[in-house]
């Protein structure tokens, strides 16, 4: 999604005045690029709903998590796309989907009033310049001629201080409503009542309190149930060679039943059978239904050897019903073992408390007397999310692997330049054919040239910078990330150095010291007056930066033609089975947390970055932000599920972030700022940049500790009966946080939060316009205020026994025999009816839900009925 320029073309454009022409010749090709998607997108959405609208219907979710349909029109479609509210993917799908909309909303708002405010004062006093730039680069610092025009320089710095300052207070303000709105949220019914809000994971346990009695003295009569991990190595290979040889075995018998109903056909085709539908008993011979069309040698078979390539052949069916019968009781015996406590204990221990104030009460204490010993603390944990490698981790090895990961990344970080050096020379490679030795280059046709220099490099360029969060990832779980949920946050920290050192200053610094280094070097003297002139010239690559992000990314990311069709051939040619079936129809998309975010948040921190060197950036950042929420608004509300939960920690992570581009602002002002000998200007810069550390220091002071952990006396009050305020959402929306009015049972709002039994009685404010909202959200923001965000009503199943008491075991302890299911042809060769009955004895098999058509196909019912191997989803 975003590519690293090449030092070569960021050389040209620092050197070479950015044009009008230019920039059009630019839009025009992206602009075309962008109709075609948006043209196929519109055709394709109105008859592949389970592609563009999944979530309108699908049956794998549930009622309160579908979305509303849209309109089947070409274009009408989008007025009821805009009035649905962001707050909807709250309700409907999570909150990490929410703030994710809300930060690229907050990313549009800071480029947009950035426009406002530097366009108005900037564009005059740098267009008005005497320094000699031309087209589009008088409108940028470098356009000030230092000895004659010093004044203005007084310009850049104040509205610095005003622009830097309003993104300052959105941050603080959007802490400040991202901590209202999580408590809100997790203290609401459909979070509160859930295990996961219940349970504490406590590593590095020191093996003498790896004994429940101990841990429930240590805690007392508080904790409900306790799961002391142990290895499950065991385990883990039992299960996975089971349900390997269960898989195989489904696959030939659906194999088996496809290929006689192919040869049936031919024979129905040819005439050449009079007793076509004669059909043998059940309980006869296994497979004689099957043999009367496919002889014994053309049965499914493989190879026992390496990679099924050498080794003795077998028949699959037969090989795998033996192993089974084998495999089947060895696994459950395993299983047994491990519930009896047989295997070596592990220091990793998950707590479930009886009440949720309980479990935030033990994770916010000190558990142990010694330095590093069960610690550190997680509450939240989703099961399906633990990486269960990580537990067995001692404290000591943490430590370790931790500044080891740290060191990989950085010299990751740092050395990534040269693959992206050696494709930007395979992108030059046939300038290279003067050198003595490479001439031979030149003999080259021209068509595999272009291809070598064009294609090529574009592609190696795209597998790189996608491998980047693929090795952070495998590192995060190295370190000992305990769940997915802190591998993706582990993630966007490390993937926003990446982008910021190699997408942003590793190209900057390279443009500006390349196109000014031959003059340097014939005359020295010259440095501050030539970097003061060119560092502002670096920024025309990032306006094509950022053209082609808004306009082409963007639309790819909305109409996912690609993935639309790579689906398609997924689904309708590779998918050989009914589970693959099902499998591939019923699952959504997920959104990449870790990997996403920070694409995004470098964007606006080049914008912040050059905000007063370059305006005119703001405001292509403005339509690339715009164009990437709209994008993103219509994927997550009907097209995309959230698979990994942070509850949220995605939010203040991407928005402090934000503090990046300031510091480098200002740093930047600072430089030009000695470059151009302007004492002033410089002092005045510094002074701001000390403010921001000592608001930065305060602000997380003030607030780091309400992100990370729930208030005990909420927790308290929120344990009696909650009240439940309707409220007008869209209302809300449009007012960017909380609803205007909040009416219950003929009571006007003053008297509706007086009468608050949670919270008691609130000092009545009047209506605040949208300033006031906006500078004051510990008032219009507050906890009670979002606590109108929830649904009304909503409340969790109570746990079944044994999912509470299996709830943090490892899977594969946990895991059951799979049901196998194959296509039904009763109404064919009718063999899959004696494969039910011969199976059965070995394994769970069914052939119900599926059937295969006349031409072979499988066929089920997509939108109604849930197949047999449907699972009801367990909100843990």
């Amino acid at each position: 999604m975003s590519d690293i320029p090449s030092n070569t073309s960021d050389t040209v454009q620092a050197q070479t005045p950015v044009s009008l022409s230019g920039m059009v010749s630019t839009l025009v090709p992206v602009l075309i690029t962008s109709a075609i998607y948006i043209a196929i997108f519109l055709i394709l959405r109105k008859s592949n709903r389970r592609y563009y609208a999944p979530r309108t219907y699908l049956g794998s979710l549930r009622e309160n998590e579908r979305s509303p349909s849209l309109s089947n029109g070409l274009f009408s479609w989008f007025k009821d796309f805009w009035k649905i509210p962001d707050v909807y993917a709250l309700q409907h799908q999570s909150l990490d989907s929410y703030l994710f909309l809300r930060y690229l909303r907050m990313a549009v708002t800071i480029c947009f009033v950035g426009c406002c405010i530097t366009w108005p004062v900037l564009f005059p006093v740098n267009a008005t310049g005497s320094n000699n730039s031309k087209e589009l680069d008088i409108l940028t610092y470098g356009n000030i001629n230092r000895d004659t025009q010093y004044n203005r320089y007084y310009a850049h710095v104040f509205i610095s201080w005003i622009f830097l300052g309003f993104v300052m207070y959105l941050i603080m303000r959007e802490c400040i409503f991202y901590i209202n709105l999580r408590q809100a949220v997790l203290l609401s019914p459909l979070y509160s009542q859930r295990i996961s809000s219940r349970t504490v994971l406590f590593a590095s346990v020191p093996e003498p309190y790896l004994d429940e009695q101990k841990l429930r003295k240590v805690f007392g009569a508080s904790v409900k149930n306790v799961w002391i991990t142990s290895e499950t190595k065991e385990v883990d290979e039992l299960v996975k060679e089971r349900d390997k040889v269960a898989l195989r075995l489904e696959k030939a018998e659906v194999k088996l039943i496809k290929l006689a109903n192919k040869t049936r056909r031919k024979a129905m085709d040819k005439g050449a059978v009079d007793d076509i539908d004669k059909q043998a008993p059940l309980d006869a011979e296994s497979g004689s239904i099957a043999a009367r069309w496919v002889p014994r040698k053309k049965r499914p078979t493989h190879r026992l050897g390496l990679l099924g390539l050498i080794g003795k052949k077998v028949d699959t069916i037969d090989w795998c019903r033996e192993e089974l019968m084998r495999l089947i009781p060895e696994a459950e015996a395993a299983q047994d073992k491990y519930r009896d406590g047989a295997f070596k204990k592990v220091p990793g221990v998950f707590i479930e408390f009886r009440t949720q104030a309980d479990a935030e009460g033990a994770a916010q204490i000190l558990a142990h007397h010694q330095g590093l010993q069960m610690t550190p603390k997680y509450v939240g944990i989703r099961p399906s999310e633990i990486v269960w490698t990580s537990l067995a981790i001692p404290w000591w090895q943490r430590v370790i692997r931790r500044y080891v990961v740290y060191a990989f990344i950085t010299a990751m970080i740092i050395f990534w330049a040269v693959p992206v050096g050696v494709v930007g020379i395979i992108s030059n490679v046939d300038k290279l054919k003067q050198i003595s030795f490479l001439t031979w280059l030149d003999k080259i046709p021209a068509v595999i040239m272009g291809v070598v220099t064009g294609l090529l490099p574009s592609v190696a360029l795209s597998i790189l910078m996608s491998l980047v969060p693929v090795v952070i990832r495998i590192c995060a779980k190295q370190a000992g990330e305990p769940s997915l949920s802190r591998v993706e946050l582990f993630t966007q920290n490390a993937y926003f150095a990446f982008q910021v050192i190699q997408v942003f200053l590793v190209a900057t610094v390279a443009s500006s010291a390349t196109a000014v280094a031959k003059q340097i070097y014939d005359n020295p003297g010259s440095v501050t007056s030539l970097l003061s002139e060119n560092l502002p010239k670096s920024s025309n690559f990032y306006i094509s930066y950022f053209i082609v992000q808004g306009l082409s990314i963007a639309t790819s990311v909305l109409t996912q033609v690609v993935g639309f069709f790579i689906f398609n051939i997924l689904y309708k040619f590779l998918a050989s089975t009914p589970r693959a079936l099902y499998t591939k129809w019923a699952n959504l998309s997920a959104i990449s947390w870790g990997s996403t975010l920070p694409v995004y948040t470098n964007i606006v921190v080049i914008a912040i970055a050059y905000s007063t060197i370059a305006p005119l950036m703001l405001g292509w950042a403005t339509l690339a932000m715009g164009l990437f929420y709209i994008a993103w608004r219509y994927n997550v509300l009907f097209v995309t599920d959230t698979q990994i939960d942070t509850r949220g920690l995605i939010y203040p992570r991407a928005i402090k972030q934000l503090f990046t581009g300031i510091y480098l602002a200002e740093i930047c002002m600072i430089g030009l700022f000695g470059a151009s000998v302007a004492p002033g200007p410089l002092v005045l810069m510094v002074i701001f940049l000390v403010f921001t550390v000592l608001f930065h220091i305060s602000m997380n002071s003030a607030l780091d500790p309400l992100m990370y952990n729930l208030p005990l006396n909420l927790l308290a009050e929120e344990e009696g009966p909650l009240l439940d305020t309707p409220v007008d959402l869209p209302a809300a929306e449009n007012g960017h946080d909380a609803p205007e009015k909040v009416p219950t049972n003929g009571t006007n709002g003053a008297q509706s939060r007086a009468s608050d039994p949670i919270l008691g009685a609130k000092k009545a404010y009047k209506k605040p316009n949208f300033f006031t909202k906006f500078l004051k959200p510990w008032i219009y923001s507050d906890y009670r205020t979002l606590r109108a965000f929830q649904p009304k009503g909503t409340h969790l199943d109570p746990y079944a026994e044994e999912v509470e008491r299996d709830a943090y075991c490892p899977p594969s302890v946990t895991s059951d025999v799979p049901l196998l299911w194959i296509p039904s042809d009763a109404n064919g060769a009718g063999v899959s009816r004696q494969e039910v009955e011969h199976t059965t004895r070995a394994i769970p098999i069914t052939d119900e839900g599926c059937e295969l058509d006349e031409k072979g196909h499988l066929v089920w019912d997509q939108e109604g009925t849930r197949p047999p191997i449907w699972e009801e989803k367990i909100y843990y």
